[in-house]
């Protein structure tokens, strides 16, 4: 088999699984899949795949872009992981259903094929619409679809220092009201009356 050959499998197996992580257009799978960057190595002996500057991932409607993204492979050319690093990298998916797109971004973003794991590191954000998801570190279990959070790097939370941001060293989520059939808002609680004496 020619290294080009080689090069071509490899760059297919590793955007078929890194982009298939999230639940995509069902038809994201049979779209063609490209890889641009300033750089590209392959590494047959090693096993390994290296793009570095503006690289951008696209299959159907997902689309990745970061500063460097590297891959590594088994003996039988099947993904084991891959790191994409950014100043953030970015993704977005359109879901099947008419549903918003799913945009995510954070410094590094880890996948562990036979672990079913993505991590999103530094600075993690995941959006949908007005739903909403951050913190220092997002990982999430793709098999059993559970997501969860941290706000600090440590194993251990950690108590905000006086004077900064509310928001630092924790997880923000914001989930909005369900807008029930037909589109129409739900209507505002009202404020309960003030006790009388």
């Amino acid at each position: 088999m020619n290294r080009s050959h080689a090069a071509r499998i490899l760059l297919f197996a590793l955007c078929a699984k890194f982009v298939a992580v999230a639940h995509a257009l069902s038809s994201d799978s049979d779209q063609p899949i490209e890889i641009e960057s300033d750089f590209a190595e392959l590494d047959d002996q090693e096993h390994k795949t290296i793009y570095i500057g503006n690289v951008v991932v696209t299959q159907g409607s997902i689309r990745m872009t970061g500063d460097k993204l590297r891959a590594n492979f088994n003996e039988n050319r099947e993904l084991i992981e891959a790191f994409m690093e950014g100043r953030p990298a970015h993704f977005k998916q359109t879901p099947d259903g008419d549903k918003q797109d799913i945009m995510g971004e954070a410094l590094d973003v880890e996948y562990y094929a036979k672990k079913n794991l993505l991590f999103l590191i530094q600075r993690a954000k995941l959006t949908q619409g007005e739903r909403l998801f951050e913190g220092y570190r997002i990982n999430y279990d793709t098999k059993k679809s559970i997501i969860t959070g941290r706000g600090t790097p440590g194993d251990k939370p950690q108590t905000p220092e006086a004077g900064a941001p509310k928001s630092q060293g924790r997880v923000h989520v914001i989930i909005p009201p369900k807008t029930p059939p037909g589109g129409a808002a739900p209507a505002p609680v009202p404020a309960p009356a003030p006790a009388t004496p």
